[in-house]
């Protein structure tokens, strides 16, 4: 018989016994956000920045059916490696298992997971949102109605620039999921630092974030995310004329060729390292890796003082 529960890798149950703070992480990145041999390479830079400001890195993610918070290296690997890798929303994760199948996180399935497994923070690229003509196509990603249900707090770079960002930030108002900007008033829009929209919220510093975190598990009356958008310095951007015309070239391509639902990401994704020389690429890891490293400073700040870190909730 398998036994389907959440298991957890050695090193997120070393630090449940040592009361040390806890950084949720995507598998999709690996799986399907990055080309090889750059998703390996950057998935463990990712959890190297987690441990280099003070947190511990649980990569989520499915094995033969057994869903893992904190894949080891071996793990990792095989997901950047293998061919046949299912990308799993929350409604995939029993059925994946039930087919004993390998699967990849995305920001909806890494969230609910790191929340029943009591894992406060996650670190992310972007996240998914209202897709363009969705008044026609009702195409929306699962990762709006997934955070209005989950209590974690979700560093990103805002909202894929392929994507409505006016439009997703008014379904997550409608859906009262919390949204700040991390040192801004201004909603990034992943690869560019201004994706066109105010927020009303701004947060400076990882205390304020953890407070956050301590006031809605006081409070008791949501259970509703935080959309931590921490956008990139001006510097340090993809260069938005040539963001435009990408995305414009992209899009033309999109219809051309009929591509719709989960394909659209990825699609427009390999377009914007096909066509910018791989700058977009360079651009994607500079996000994921400030969030990883602003996701275990908040870690760490929440876990300071209190009697139980972030990422134990549930019995060890």
């Amino acid at each position: 018989m398998t036994d389907f529960v959440i298991q957890y890798g050695e090193h997120v149950t070393r630090a449940r016994r040592d009361g040390r703070p806890v950084v949720a992480l995507e598998s999709t990145i690996i799986s399907h956000g990055l080309p090889h041999p750059d998703n390996l390479r950057v998935a463990r830079e990712i959890e190297q920045t987690v441990r280099d400001n003070g947190a511990v890195p649980a990569t989520i993610g499915m094995i033969g059916g057994e869903l893992v918070v904190g894949l080891d290296d071996a793990q990792i690997e095989h997901l950047a490696l293998a061919g046949d890798v299912a990308k799993l929303s929350v409604r995939d994760l029993a059925i994946a298992a039930a087919k004993r199948a390998d699967g990849a996180t995305t920001v909806a399935a890494t969230s609910a997971v790191a929340a029943a497994a009591g894992v406060g923070v996650f670190a992310t690229g972007g996240l998914g949102g209202v897709h363009r003509e969705a008044n026609l196509t009702f195409d929306e990603s699962a990762d709006l109605t997934a955070l209005a249900r989950t209590p974690i707090v979700v560093v990103c770079a805002g909202v894929k620039s392929i994507l409505d960002v006016g439009a997703t930030l008014e379904r997550l108002e409608t859906l009262g999921v919390s949204v700040a900007g991390y040192g801004t008033r201004r909603f990034p829009g992943f690869f560019i630092t201004d994706g066109g929209f105010d927020v009303d919220w701004q947060l400076d510093t990882p205390d304020q974030v953890a407070d956050f975190i301590r006031a809605r598990r006081d409070q008791g009356v949501t259970e509703g995310a935080l959309v931590l958008a921490n956008p990139l310095p001006v510097d340090e951007q993809l260069d938005p004329a040539l963001h435009d015309r990408t995305l414009e070239s992209g899009l033309a391509l999109l219809a051309e060729q009929g591509v719709t639902g989960k394909a659209v990401t990825p699609f427009l994704l390999a377009h914007f390292h096909s066509s910018t020389d791989g700058q977009s690429l360079a651009t994607n890891v500079r996000i994921i890796l400030r969030n990883a490293a602003l996701a275990a400073k908040i870690a760490v700040a929440e876990n300071t003082g209190s009697s139980a870190p972030v990422g134990f909730a549930v019995p060890a």
